[in-house]
């Protein structure tokens, strides 16, 4: 199963990764980032849709993103 979650690197990245990886390991793609000093996030909405529909989960702490960046309902 594949989740979209952050992964850190300064600021967060918005990842797709297998669950069964560590939060740090292998990514399957990289759709956005998140920084929370400023509150600045950059999404690739179309590529978030295209794997949530082929049954990515998100995390709750990514889907809280996803909502405050008013993409996601």
């Amino acid at each position: 199963m594949i989740k979209l979650r952050l992964k850190q690197h300064g600021v967060y990245r918005i990842v797709a990764i297998d669950v069964q990886s560590r939060r740090e390991g292998k990514v399957i793609k990289e759709v956005g980032f998140y920084n929370p000093w400023n509150d600045k996030t950059q999404l690739d909405v179309s590529a978030i849709m295209a794997l949530c529909e082929s049954g990515a989960q998100l995390t709750e702490t990514v889907r809280n993103i996803l909502r405050r960046a008013k993409s996601f309902e």
